[in-house]
């Protein structure tokens, strides 16, 4: 039997086929006011393998000169970021844990071969609250370790509708995403993983 680690839960099919469905909708919304970018690395410039935008009072961003921050505008339309869709507020609300809604939710889209390298999720002020993560599309092979890099780690599939939460002991939890399983999902018409993010930025 598969143990996460402490603080971290996973809600196998959270979400039912329509409010996937419904919710790709609320995203391609997002993504029509705030197109996908290509980031990059900090100091490097390497471009990562996935493409995001976000919705929320915040947007989580990275570049070479200026590398890993949030902020309230889109680099490059220079924006504000669209608002979080209804659905996550109450999926936050549902699982979260946490009394003030989140400030930022990052969309970062997976095509076949795009990967995420073990990371923590610490750019933010707040690590009193959680991270919560909805995954839609094509499964992922999503890994998660401990608090250090050097930690034991386990890997699940993550299915569409599937909510992860890291929180309390897990919040600071390494994880990443390992490989993509093409044509495991029909929910988005040209296939890929989109994966949703929600966070708390700042302290209330």
């Amino acid at each position: 039997m598969l143990v996460l680690p402490k603080g971290v839960r996973h809600i196998p099919h959270c979400l039912s086929t329509d409010a996937q469905r419904a919710l790709v909708e609320d995203i391609r919304a997002v993504v029509a006011a705030a197109p996908l970018f290509t980031p990059t690395m900090p100091r490097t410039g390497k471009e990562m393998s996935v493409r995001m935008t976000n919705c929320g009072a915040l947007g989580w961003v990275t570049d070479k000169e200026r590398g890993y921050r949030y902020q309230p505008t889109h680099p490059v339309t220079g924006r504000p970021w669209p608002p979080i869709p209804e659905a996550l507020l109450k999926l936050w609300a549902e699982f979260s844990g946490y009394p003030h809604p989140p400030e930022a939710c990052l969309v970062n889209f997976y095509d076949d071969t795009a990967k995420m390298g073990l990371h923590q999720d610490r750019d933010e002020k707040d690590f009193d609250a959680p991270v919560l993560s909805v995954s839609l599309g094509d499964t992922c092979l999503f890994r998660i370790g401990e608090t250090t890099r050097s930690g034991r780690t386990v890997s699940l599939k993550l299915d569409s509708g599937d909510v992860i939460v890291l929180g309390g002991a897990g919040r600071l939890c390494y994880h990443g995403v390992d490989r993509i399983y093409p044509a495991t999902s029909a929910l988005l018409k040209n296939g890929g993983r989109i994966n949703l993010t929600l966070r708390r930025v700042t302290k209330p």
